[in-house]
């Protein structure tokens, strides 16, 4: 089923994969794959952003295809490319071939066995049977981005020697920004848009619960406070939910039953990842304890 009939039955198929979306963003989604439109979302590192197209395609059954973006991505590592090495030992076994036509050996080379396809091309053969992944768009440069919101147009590819490729039923699109850079107005006018946030303390605990079958309500409670407490001090780089999940499956690992100095000590790393982070929460260490 990939049409659910409300926003609250794609609440509970989410919820069955372990993603607990709220109203706002299950209604975003909702309309997105009613309306057929890809749908961007931005939000702090951490937040769930890619996990949402992960649950998408558990909870229909359809193919993950993911691109990660990063600086320097071109559209050769997003589309598709030749199998260079492949075709060179294709034109040593026919260099020794008599009679064979100069331009039909060439052609040959070209052919489908030669494609290597990467994530966007796999995605538009895919169609609907896929839910597209591009995940933070932001660390991608301009020409990238405007090559990105000509695909997501139209979802066709033309390859010179192939033809054009085109999908018949778009696939479900989900683009993720870390904010890193402001993306152009026009990618934005192409999708759906929602922010996502931190969730609330009985949000997360309840996540934490989902994702950590076991693990007591009380020190999911502690840890979800002492968590929430850590995001308001100034960080360079507040904690997530991934983050929330991994302190808390730490803590379980020590054999720790509650948020006290020795067991915050004992599993720092697992919850702040930067230096200068590491000594402001040893400074409010005593505030963020209390308050679990």
């Amino acid at each position: 089923m990939d049409r659910p009939a409300d926003v609250g039955e794609l609440t509970g198929l989410l919820r069955d994969g372990d993603y607990l979306a709220d109203r706002g963003l299950a209604t975003a989604l909702f309309v997105a794959l009613r309306l057929g439109r890809p749908i961007l979302l931005e939000g702090e590192v951490g937040v769930g952003k890619t996990e949402v197209a992960k649950a998408l395609a558990q909870a229909f059954g359809r193919r993950l295809i993911r691109l990660q973006c990063y600086e320097g991505i071109d559209t050769g590592q997003a589309l598709y490319e030749w199998d260079y090495a492949r075709q060179m030992l294709q034109i040593r076994a026919l260099s020794g071939t008599s009679g064979l036509d100069e331009d039909d050996a060439v052609d040959g080379l070209y052919g489908p066995k030669f494609l290597l396809e990467r994530p966007l091309l796999e995605a538009v053969r895919a169609g609907d049977q896929a839910v597209l992944l591009i995940d933070e768009v932001d660390r991608a440069d301009d020409e990238f981005e405007a090559f990105l919101l000509e695909l997501l147009s139209d979802f066709q590819i033309t390859i010179p020697e192939l033809g054009t490729i085109r999908a018949e039923r778009p696939p479900l699109v989900v683009l993720t920004s870390n904010r890193t850079r402001e993306l152009h107005d026009a990618l934005k006018r192409r999708c759906l848009y929602h922010w996502v946030d931190y969730p609330s303390a009985e949000r997360e605990a309840e996540i934490v619960l989902a994702r950590v079958p076991g693990v007591s309500e009380t020190l999911a409670a502690k840890v979800v406070a002492a968590v929430q407490r850590l995001r308001e001090l100034d960080l360079n780089k507040p904690p997530g939910v991934a983050e929330t999940i991994d302190w808390v499956r730490s803590l379980e690992v020590v054999g720790a039953t509650e948020v006290d100095g020795r067991a915050v000590e004992d599993t720092l790393g697992s919850i702040v990842k930067d230096r200068e982070d590491l000594e402001v929460v040893r400074e409010n260490l005593d505030q963020v304890i209390s308050l679990a």
